[in-house]
């Protein structure tokens, strides 16, 4: 394993496999977790039991050999898990916009390498303003995309998960924000979780076409207009409890919506692992189906709302895989957001999104 300045163009351009470039020092516990979730990813794809993929972890070299050597306990370097140097760090606290003034740092270098072809996707845990500001930056927005959203996936009654588009990006929407935000979920859904003609719904306090605030109903009659234009499945208003129960597979609000709707969410999960991990408590350790039972419902819960089984959330609407994930994210949080990384970057989602919205422009100006 090389680790110098030098070997960073070593990084193989036609790449045989995903290349996640990794924000190695992003993160409360970087960069110990983020290394040992890299560690993690590849012992699985070695096993056969993750999608091989290569890991480059960025950031100070020295400080990244003795993580892996740590994290390793002796055993070699996997051979997909390589070092590219960077000298600075986005610390948590930092305000957005200073991220643009560290040229050098291990989430601005770790985005352009994707912008540069050397890397497939990008992960962080690090400050989600500046992975925002950066990936807007460098890679740019897709022609025709005015606000790119996050997308949260959150689970369904019917074991399916839905897209939650805008999660927290964009506060202060317009109707068209909002369309544009359902076009980007739908062609996750199909593209990346392979749902066909994905069911779109506006989240609402109800169903009919009048509920909701302004926004809402303007949105409402916008999608009403045009969403066969846009090549949306639009089901009308959605609430919350129907969402979850599998009636949609993308809904869209603004981002101070789906922010609150995703932490709510969070929350009622953590409080039902808190009861099944009392039920687990409580049962006699000669019941074992019992036990059995509460601890495959304990960890349904956990799959659907434990962030660390989410492992991150695409930004969509940029030109590649940006990918953010929870500061608290532990080895295992690192090792599904990288999971999650390869999926999208395997996907043909970024392409068809440039395709659709290249087509959108087009019927645009010929109108």
């Amino acid at each position: 394993m090389s680790l110098s300045h030098d070997d960073n163009k070593q990084i193989p351009p036609v790449p045989p496999l995903v290349r996640v470039a990794v924000d190695a020092f992003g993160g409360d516990h970087a960069p110990t977790e983020i290394v040992r979730g890299a560690v993690l990813y590849a012992r699985l794809a070695a096993q056969g039991t993750a999608t091989a993929a290569h890991m480059i972890l960025v950031g100070d070299p020295e400080r990244l050999r003795t993580e892996l050597a740590d994290a390793l306990g002796g055993d070699p370097v996997p051979e997909h898990i390589t070092v590219h140097a960077a000298s600075q760090i986005v610390a948590m606290d930092d305000h957005p916009t200073e991220a643009l003034k560290k040229p050098d740092s291990s989430l601005t270098v770790a985005i352009s390498l994707v912008k540069k072809g050397l890397a497939d996707a990008v992960y962080s845990a690090g400050n989600t303003g500046a992975m925002l500001v950066l990936s807007i930056s460098i890679l740019e927005k897709v022609e025709g995309v005015r606000r790119p959203p996050i997308a949260a996936f959150l689970p369904q009654q019917t074991g399916r998960k839905f897209v939650l588009v805008d999660a927290g990006a964009n506060l202060g929407c317009k109707p068209s924000y909002l369309l544009q935000f359902a076009v980007l979920g739908s062609l996750y859904a199909e593209h990346v979780f392979g749902y066909e003609k994905p069911r779109v719904g506006i989240l609402s306090n109800g169903e009919e076409d009048s509920k909701g605030d302004e926004l809402t109903k303007e949105a409402n009659a916008l999608f009403h207009a045009k969403a066969g234009e846009y090549g949306l499945n639009f089901i009308g208003n959605i609430e919350p409890h129907h969402a979850f129960a599998g009636e949609a597979d993308v809904v869209v609000c603004d981002g101070f919506v789906g922010n609150v709707l995703l932490k709510g969410a969070e929350g009622m999960g953590e409080v039902a692992m808190h009861v099944l991990q009392k039920g687990l408590a409580a049962a006699a350790t000669t019941d074992n189906a019992a036990r059995a039972a509460l601890q495959a419902a304990h960890d349904e819960i956990a799959a659907g709302i434990d962030y660390a089984e989410a492992g991150s959330a695409p930004l969509l609407g940029v030109n590649g895989v940006s990918m953010i994930a929870h500061g608290r994210s532990n080895a295992r949080a690192v090792m599904n957001g990288i999971r999650v990384a390869v999926d999208a970057a395997q996907s043909p989602y970024i392409a068809r999104v440039q395709e659709a919205f290249a087509g959108f422009a087009k019927r645009e100006a010929a109108g």
